[in-house]
């Protein structure tokens, strides 16, 4: 399996894009400068910043470049974006200064006013009061000592105020007894520009700041780090390569700023992004070269090999437009593999299922996709030979591609075909060798619904190996995490696979359908309606709101304990609670029990 993080190595062909963006951050006449790197999810923008990273540092040869890399969604629940920003950005100025005791004292003033801000909780307070939680006067007592917070404290009734606010506030203000004199706000913003950017000019460097999953943020902690950015424009030596899904981050803006235009949600992201750049289309020939990278790196070659490949496959790419694309038997002489290798067979595999992952509506070649179909293809083939399931990765494969390629319907039909073994192979042999124009009358109506949905299925069973001459009924349990539980679960009643339909659709626990589909139930029913409930919420990516089937889930965690069981272990698993979630398991017996 290949893991799912970007990439330090070009697999396609990005290098001649992180190459432009190089020359701009090695021009001075291009600085200060803000760069987009705009593509959708999965696209490869993260591995581009890493290959520009790359770039920049193997040829900063006279040590007067300083990558900084900042995670927006790292912090998103933990810290306030904007403070985090800065404050990243401080200690690295602070890192760089070591030696240099007057540089030091300089670097150290950044982060106590990064740390003199946070204290008073002047950038949190935004977000506490757009999620919707009260801060019961203490912003308003802490506003009562803004102009304090870069000046220090002036007297004793000012550093009574300050106690006011909290213990940490007071430590804060102990360490800023200053006798200076009071400024503005904005000129507080100012004198923070002009000492940055001395620190800059002194240790005689440009900063380059990468900014990665800006996209995966709330729009409020994707708004407020784009704000903190704001601090740094136009400042000398300074860069800012910004990664993310350009939809996205509009559509944060819109919910941002409600109430303005279209045009100042497109002009918002304009001003702060001086150069665009979008990620490279992926074409067949790139995602072909790309599936041969990761089936060599499968196959453990040794560097050298794999770095020729790579270099191989990057040449063939740029010429494309003057020469054939390399061939699979000139790779694998390449590699010193013969016709008959595992990888040679793994290789026939490629050929035959790029231009689907290529021109599905739902992949378009997108990288991140295609590597967790094959991991997918590859979970389910270690499965099938410690079980002893008589399915070759080649059917797997077949069957995963089309799963990540339709709809849910299509899928889950697609099952219930397999289940019907002599209609399917009716099915199947009609799409797969008579080559009719209509689809046989058996064919799910979900599979020609739409014209795309259809086109593909009829290229999908062209793919080999063909399906109607094999025996499909064990794929079924292979792909029970993808389809819904009540094809595969056979020991459930047809009451409990109606209750099961009722549980999933349920958003309100006030549910009277929901309560009577439980009375229903067995006690036996209850572990395995509620492992269907929770494989269905496992599919949840977005917890900002109440999923259907969450109430289903809970009304049956309040009947039975060994059901409560596996839908607290299944929260307790999630890497973050939403507010709401962490609201309504208070008051949750059965979640208090644990």
């Amino acid at each position: 399996m290949w893991s799912d993080i970007e990439s330090n190595d070009d697999y396609l062909n990005f290098g001649e894009v992180s190459s432009i963006v190089t020359n701009i951050l090695n021009s001075p006449s291009m600085l200060p400068v803000s760069i987009g790197i705009f593509g959708n999810w999965g696209a490869g923008k993260s591995t581009l910043l890493r290959l520009i990273e790359k770039e920049v540092t193997v040829n900063n040869t006279d040590k007067k470049k300083l990558v900084i890399n900042f995670d927006a969604w790292l912090y998103q629940g933990y810290d306030d974006a904007r403070a985090a920003l800065l404050e990243t950005i401080a200690t690295k100025l602070h890192e760089a200064a070591k030696g240099n005791e007057r540089l030091i004292d300089k670097t150290l003033n950044l982060l106590k006013r990064v740390d003199a801000v946070r204290s008073l909780g002047l950038l949190v307070e935004g977000g506490l009061l757009a999620a919707g939680i009260p801060t019961f006067g203490l912003v308003s007592k802490s506003l009562n000592v803004v102009n304090n917070v870069f000046d220090g404290i002036q007297n004793e009734n000012e550093y009574k105020a300050m106690t006011e606010v909290g213990t940490d506030l007071v430590k804060t203000g102990k360490s800023l007894l200053k006798p200076e004199k009071k400024h503005t706000p904005p000129q507080q913003i100012n004198a923070f520009r002009k000492e940055y950017s001395a620190i800059l000019q002194e240790l005689n460097i440009t900063l380059i700041v990468n900014i990665d999953n800006l996209d995966r943020c709330l729009p409020v902690n994707a708004i407020h780090t784009l704000e903190s950015i704001r601090l740094f424009l136009f400042l000398p030596n300074t860069a800012f390569i910004i990664a993310a899904d350009e939809g996205m981050i509009r559509a944060a803006v819109a919910e941002h700023f409600k109430g303005a235009s279209e045009r100042h949600h497109v002009d918002y992201l304009d001003k702060l992004i001086q150069v665009p750049i979008r990620v490279p289309t992926v074409g067949l020939l790139e995602i072909r070269s790309y599936l041969f990278m990761l089936y060599a790196q499968e196959y453990n070659l040794n560097e050298n090999k794999l770095e020729l490949l790579r270099k191989t496959l990057e040449k063939n790419l740029q010429e494309s437009w003057r020469s054939k694309a390399i061939s699979k038997e000139d790779v694998l002489e390449l590699l010193e593999q013969n016709l008959n290798s595992d990888i040679a067979r793994s290789y026939d595999l490629v050929d035959r299922i790029s231009p689907l992952l290529v021109n599905s509506p739902i992949i378009h070649g997108n990288p991140r996709i295609v590597k967790r179909l094959l991991n997918v293809v590859k979970m389910r083939v270690q499965i099938a030979k410690r079980r002893g399931i008589p399915l070759d990765e080649n059917i797997i494969t077949k069957l995963v591609i089309f799963e990540r390629c339709v709809n849910e319907d299509a899928t889950n039909d697609l099952y219930n075909l397999i289940n019907s073994v002599e209609k399917s192979k009716l099915v199947f042999q009609s799409l797969e060798v008579t080559n009719k124009k209509e689809f046989h009358p058996d064919t799910p109506q979900s599979w020609s619904k739409d014209e795309s949905t259809k086109d593909f299925i009829e290229s999908w069973s062209k793919l080999e190996p063909s399906l109607y001459d094999k025996d499909l009924t064990a794929a079924t349990y292979l792909s029970r995490e993808t389809i819904l539980t009540s094809i595969y679960n056979n020991n459930l009643s047809p009451k409990a696979r109606e209750a099961l339909d009722i549980l999933l659709s349920t958003d309100k626990t006030s549910s009277l359908a929901a309560k009577k589909a439980l009375d229903t139930l067995s006690f036996d029913e209850h572990v395995p309606i509620m492992e269907a409930l929770v494989n269905s919420l496992r599919k949840i990516t977005e917890w900002n709101k109440r999923p259907r089937g969450y109430a289903g889930a809970c009304l049956l965690a309040e009947r039975s304990s060994s059901a409560a069981n596996i839908l607290c272990r299944f929260i307790d698993g999630l890497v973050e609670k939403a507010k709401w979630m962490e609201t309504d398991l208070k008051n949750r017996e059965w979640y208090k029990g644990i």
